[in-house]
C-alpha cells in the first residue's frame, strides 16, 4: 500500500502560481500512476493531470494544458503539480491519487484509483 499526503495549497490571486506536493510513503512512486484531481463545491471530482507509471508520460485536462505541469521526483518519492496563471475557476480541493494498474483510457476516472490523499484547498481570488 501507498500513503499519500498533499500540501502546498493556499489563497492566491488570479495570475499567481502555486506548487502542490504529494508525498508518498510505503511504496515508491515509480510503482504507480499518480494523478491530481480537484473538486469544487457542488461539483463532481474532476481529473486534472496524471503521470504514468511506465515511462512517466503526462496527461492533462484541456482546461489546464499550458498552465499546469505534473512531475515526479523519485528520490523524494513525491509528485508535484506546478500551477501557473491561476484562474478563479481553478478554486477547488485538490487531491492526489495513485493506482498501480490503471490503463490509459481510465486515467480520468476517479473510481479507478485505489489510493487517495486527504486533499489540499486551493482558492484563487479575482
Amino acid at each position: 500500500q501507498v500513503q499519500l499526503v498533499e500540501s502546498g495549497g493556499g489563497l492566491v490571486q488570479a495570475g499567481d502560481s502555486l506548487r502542490l506536493s504529494c508525498a508518498a510513503s510505503g511504496r515508491t512512486v515509480r510503482d504507480y500512476t499518480l494523478a491530481w484531481f480537484r473538486q469544487a463545491p457542488g461539483r463532481e471530482r474532476e481529473f486534472v493531470a496524471a503521470i504514468r507509471r511506465n515511462g512517466g508520460s503526462t496527461h492533462y485536462v484541456d482546461s489546464v494544458k499550458g498552465r499546469f505541469t505534473i512531475s515526479r521526483d523519485i528520490a523524494k518519492n513525491t509528485v508535484y503539480l506546478q500551477m501557473n496563471s491561476l484562474k478563479p475557476e481553478d478554486t477547488a480541493v485538490y487531491y492526489c491519487a495513485a493506482d498501480s494498474s490503471i490503463i490509459l483510457s481510465s486515467l480520468a476516472m476517479p473510481h479507478q484509483y485505489d489510493y487517495w490523499g486527504q486533499g489540499t484547498q486551493v482558492t484563487v481570488s479575482s
